[in-house]
């Protein structure tokens, strides 16, 4: 017990839910591909739920979050929970089990797109979007919350079941289709209200002594509308005549304006991310009502996997004490966002080693910072280094500090289209894809069985060219104007080029969760990077040597190399992307040399990494937008670049793709395909290079007819003048079948040949 009297608590705000060793991917992709049954897919999931929430009260944490386990995406868990059927599902409900209409709204079924696919703030997740309509009845579906509670609470573990806020869940949420113009999902709060209070109230009956709402799109600039929105949604559920106490959390940013809202409702507790935007002892002590809640205190960065600096937290935690006595040591976020266990990592150097904290690792800082306030700290919490220091390359820096502002500068666009286009001699509306093909079993077999010596490096490359040339011809006969090579040699368009730079190291078994059953394994950037040698020269230069017709060169570019990996923290994060941008700069060089005119720079993260509130945007797009230039920059201005990117309805990001200078931007449909043509109708004048709108989903399994994608192209050509429009998908193919993707591209490239006899008509005219 502290001097004051008091046992300070310790929580984390959710849990990776994959499994160590990607145990969800293995029976969900199972289930979907008929070797695992139902029951056997259920009865997975559930012993990953209970042995996480075992395994957390075994720490010693004092409160263990429950309900953070899903199938699938913890929104669309949310949104089924409280009865948010899409009303275009309605004739699947009755047919299906449970779990397959859910995985029908995540995946799709003939006749039934999925739920769109939405980046998750700036997190690398992405989560499916719920669709409300104005006469959606909300009903109570908590049978899975209330069992889970039950069954731990058998075990004598007392859990805080978590689920998305109702503001937040409405906000992220859109119009189903078919809803009026001017309808909003926020519309329907009130309605959605009473069901929260529902399960407030079974939960309550059960036991239950707290309940944890999310409310992330808070650490985001909100309306007046929605923060009014906040107050009356927190008010009324905190007034509950029978209710379990709620903690509501802010994970991802600076609540701002929203905590002394929630502050002034009768809600018990408030979580508060301490980590992204910290506010410091004072400034929390000066939101009013705030020294009467219980608040959680974010200091361990959910998002990282480096180490806290735990003498340098406590003495925070000290301090904030004094002002709000009734603190709880927290993750700034759930942990979804890092690895499980650093422990299962036997390769990794040992000076990074000794440094890195896992998920496990970051519940054990949690319990001893807990522990710490109470009891006092060890000495040697003070006596090591608050901010890690490896070592540095000192012709990197060098070549960093050296950078002129003319290696920035490509000769102006008017001037090099027209040499591009002699030089390539492309046809109107030239049809591409954007680099990954689908990775058969074959190549993931051959990369594994190298990997473990079982394959020599000379066998390894001859079954890799066979695949490359077999995605040569298949483009050849499909008609594409611009091919790829398939990347068949890339495990991950990050983790690829990480091996094969300095600076970076890969783990094993360090997997997060992207989306669904998709993992990756982020790279951890901990020293100067610098490239060892040319990484796509020798499957590019093949890839071009099989045809005529042009191959890019993919690449990723350094904006996204940081925004998918674990980042070093000693250095501001502008300073390690020009470090990437040199590095990407002198692979484009070796690309020119080889014969390449064709490179694509991917940089789908510019928009992802964009800070949630508006006064760091602006800064952020300065360094990222310098960062991509430095990157191509140094490229002939015969050569067209190409990129890759998320479109965005903000205006400064338009403006800041216009700055990138790139020869065309292909578009990812962040939303939904209809979302970015409406965005290119609005601001597509502000784009006076190539543009290519993905005119079909790249994710989903559906295959898009030939009528389809041509009206998506005229839609674009009334934005975009024809000589700059491109025809592509809108992201790579990697998680796609053959069975898919051939009849998708041959259905693309007839819509394009459309496209390409009226501009040859309206010339005859």
């Amino acid at each position: 017990m502290s001097p004051d009297g008091i046992e300070y608590g310790s929580s984390i705000l959710g849990y990776p839910r994959i499994g160590a060793r990607r145990e969800l991917k293995t029976a969900v992709e199972g289930y979907w591909h008929g070797s695992v049954s139902r029951d056997e897919l259920l009865a997975t999931g559930r012993e990953l739920a209970d042995s996480t929430w075992r395994e957390l009260a075994a720490t010693g944490l004092e409160q263990v979050p429950g309900n953070t386990f899903s199938f699938y995406d913890h929104v669309l868990d949310s949104a089924v929970t409280f009865g948010a059927i899409p009303p275009r599902f309605a004739d699947l409900v009755d047919e299906l089990e449970p779990i397959d209409l859910y995985f029908a709204m995540a995946r799709g079924k003939p006749n039934h797109p999925p739920l769109e696919l939405i980046k998750f703030f700036n997190t690398n997740y992405f989560y499916r979007q719920p669709e409300i309509s104005p006469d959606l009845k909300f009903a109570l579906n908590a049978d899975g919350i209330l069992d889970e509670h039950k069954r731990a609470k058998a075990e004598g573990i007392e859990l805080r079941p978590v689920l998305i806020g109702p503001v937040s869940l409405l906000l992220l949420s859109k119009a189903a289709p078919g809803s009026p113009k001017k309808f909003a999902p926020i519309e329907r709060l009130d309605d959605l209200l009473k069901v929260y209070g529902q399960l407030l109230t079974k939960l309550s009956k059960q036991g239950a002594k707290c309940v944890q709402f999310d409310e992330p799109c808070f650490t985001s600039d909100r309306t007046s509308e929605d923060l009014e929105a906040l107050r009356r949604a927190y008010t009324k559920l905190s007034s509950a005549a029978q209710r379990s106490r709620i903690l509501v959390t802010g994970p991802y940013g600076d609540l701002g304006e929203a905590l002394p809202i929630l502050a002034s409702t009768n809600v018990e507790a408030i979580g508060v991310d301490l980590v992204s935007e910290p506010m410091t002892a004072a400034e929390l002590a000066a939101v009013p009502g705030l020294k009467r809640k219980r608040l959680y205190a974010g200091v361990i960065d959910g998002r990282n996997v480096w180490k806290a600096a735990k003498g340098g937290k406590l003495d925070f935690l000290l301090e904030i004490k004094e002002h709000i006595p009734d603190l709880v040591v927290a993750t700034s976020c759930s942990l979804m966002h890092v690895p499980v266990d650093v422990l299962i990592e036997p390769d990794l150097p040992g000076e990074v080693a000794d440094r890195l904290s896992f998920a496990k690792q970051k519940v054990a800082e949690v319990v001893a910072l807990a522990k710490a306030i109470t009891h006092g700290a060890p000495e040697h919490w003070y006596s090591r280094p608050a901010t890690v220091h490896f070592k540095l390359k000192h012709d990197v820096r060098q070549r960093v500090a050296n950078i002129r502002p003319d290696q920035r500068q490509r000769l102006p666009y008017v001037e090099r289209k027209p040499l591009q286009d002699e030089a390539l001699g492309l046809p109107p509306v030239p049809t591409t894809t954007l680099g990954s093909f689908p990775q058969t079993n074959e190549v993931r077999q051959a990369r594994y069985y190298y990997g473990q010596g079982r394959l020599s490096w000379d066998e390894y490359a001859d079954r890799l060219r066979e695949e490359i040339k077999r995605v040569i011809e298949l483009q050849e006969d499909i008609g594409l104007d611009v091919l790829v090579h398939g990347e068949a040699e890339r495990n991950d368009m990050v983790q690829y080029f990480a091996e094969l730079m300095d600076g970076y190291v890969a783990t094993h078994q360090g997997w997060v969760q992207i989306y669904g059953s998709r993992c990756a394994r982020p790279p951890i950037i901990y020293g100067d990077i610098k490239r060892k040698k040319p990484m796509t020269i020798e499957w590019t230069s093949y890839a071009q040597s099989l045809t005529d017709k042009p191959v890019k060169g993919i690449l990723t570019g350094p904006v996204t190399m940081l925004a998918r990996s674990f980042v070093r923290q000693d250095q501001p994060m502008y300073e390690t992307a020009e470090q990437i941008a040199l590095a990407v700069r002198d692979e484009i060089a070796d690309l020119e040399k080889a014969g390449i005119k064709i490179i694509q720079v991917d940089e789908p993260s510019i928009r992802e990494l964009l800070p949630l509130r508006e006064r760091g945007r602006q800064g952020y797009l300065d360094w990222a937008v310098n960062a991509f230039r430095l990157a191509v920059g140094g490229a002939k201005p015969q050569t067209q670049i190409h990129t890759h990117l998320g479109y965005s309805s903000i205006a400064r990001v338009v403006e800041a793709f216009e700055a990138m200078d790139a020869d065309v931007v292909s578009i990812v449909a962040t939303r939904n395909i209809d979302w970015v043509f409406k965005q290119l109708a609005e601001h597509g004048t502000a784009l006076s290079h190539g543009v290519g709108p993905g005119v079909y989903e790249s994710r989903s399994a559906l295959i898009p007819e030939i009528d389809e994608i041509d009206e998506r192209i005229q839609r674009a050509t009334s934005a975009i003048s024809p000589d700059r429009l491109w025809v592509n998908p809108d992201g790579g193919l990697k998680t796609r079948h053959y069975w898919q993707l051939e009849p998708s591209l041959r259905n693309m490239v007839a819509a394009a040949r459309r496209e390409r006899r009226r501009i040859a008509s309206r010339d005859d005219d």
